[in-house]
């Protein structure tokens, strides 16, 4: 952390997530004076430090922000909560000239898929047709930058890829599917369990984050910031059983019956548009803006610390019924498929 960034005013609009409470900590430690914009104070499960200045709005309320707002101005204000062109577009309006440096809070997801070049780079092709997030992602990019290039509009793009933390597991079905683990009942991971893919705890990325802040060459850039912690899906499976003391029952689906079979899931367009693709970062771009950033969880250290959460926050903690049913639905359409093909096969034995 530089001299320079110390006493910066930081706005973070949303601040309580899994990603932003943890670089609101982490710029209180490193001497800024924080200010956390939502719509109330839902810290439940992530505790911010005193110090932080709260000032309710809803950012889809562009009047109710500005009256929250003031006269404030900012060394930079972090967005994490948006998600379209139109939110770019609203956020160009109201910190135009209110903050030296944007921080516009984007996804690695938005990477061509399947990835036909990696480790990924920040320049590799935006293009993913299976997941409108992404899609949605990449127009308010486009926004932004137009912005930057014709307004002047100091923005900053920032691209995490599947971050977590102790209360936000990171398997599709999220404590349904540790749940699952524990109990001792089939779990769904895409394909054949090989890809290979890269998980990100949300203090590390908070060390990357909070290291552009004040940075102005990194006006105008673009950057994802992610762990080098890369598994299997069925290594990420089995961490997560270990840390619970069971051995996990795995049933690979290919992706795209995933989707045809629960078209109603959140998770099964990330999965065929996201997960089911190896993901390996080259995290060079914010290495050389930011040379502190060395990310240091690894997943096995987390599992446990995950478990651990869900011991002491057990009704936080509940497996969601409809997930385990669309999850049951899954599985039990794998198996009735194998039995169909196992029979047909014997028929031409």
């Amino acid at each position: 952390m530089t001299a320079l960034q110390r006493g910066t005013s930081v706005l973070y609009i949303g601040g309580t997530g899994t990603i932003s409470a943890s670089c609101v900590r982490q710029s209180v430690a490193a001497g800024m004076s924080v200010y956390v914009l939502n719509r109330g104070r839902n810290v439940k499960h992530r505790a911010l430090p005193d110090s932080v200045t709260w000032l309710q709005a809803d950012i889809s309320d562009a009047d109710s922000v500005r009256k929250a707002l003031g006269d404030l101005e900012f060394g930079a204000v972090a967005n994490f909560l948006s998600f379209n062109a139109a939110d770019a577009a609203q956020a160009v309006e109201l910190f135009r000239g209110r903050a030296d440096q944007y921080l516009h809070i984007s996804t690695a997801s938005l990477y061509r898929k399947p990835i036909l070049q990696w480790p990924i780079v920040e320049s590799n092709l935006r293009q993913n047709p299976f997941v409108s997030y992404s899609r949605d992602k990449i127009a308010a990019e486009d926004e932004l930058m137009r912005a930057c290039v014709h307004r002047g509009f100091p923005v900053t793009i920032v691209r995490p890829s599947h971050t977590y933390d102790e209360a936000s597991p990171p398997l599709p079905g999220d404590w349904t599917a540790i749940d699952r683990l524990a109990r001792g009942a089939e779990v769904i991971v895409p394909g054949d369990g090989t890809s290979l893919w890269t998980l990100t705890h949300a203090t590390d990325f908070a060390a990357g984050l909070v290291g552009l802040i004040g940075n102005p060459r990194a006006v105008g850039e673009v950057f994802h910031i992610t762990s080098d912690d890369v598994y299997t899906w069925d290594q990420i499976y089995s961490i997560v059983a270990g840390a619970l003391g069971v051995e996990p029952r795995i049933v690979h689906i290919p992706s795209e019956h995933i989707l045809t079979g629960a078209p109603d899931w959140f998770w099964s367009e990330l999965i065929i548009g996201d997960l089911s693709h190896s993901a390996v970062f080259d995290n060079s771009k914010v290495r050389r803006y930011v040379p502190d950033f060395s990310p240091r969880r690894t997943f096995h250290a987390a599992a446990a610390d995950m478990v651990r959460w869900r011991t002491e926050h057990a009704e936080d903690c509940r497996p969601a019924a409809a997930v385990d049913a669309i999850m049951d639905r899954l599985v039990g359409g794998y198996h009735s498929a194998r039995e169909v093909f196992t029979a047909l096969g014997a028929g031409h034995g």
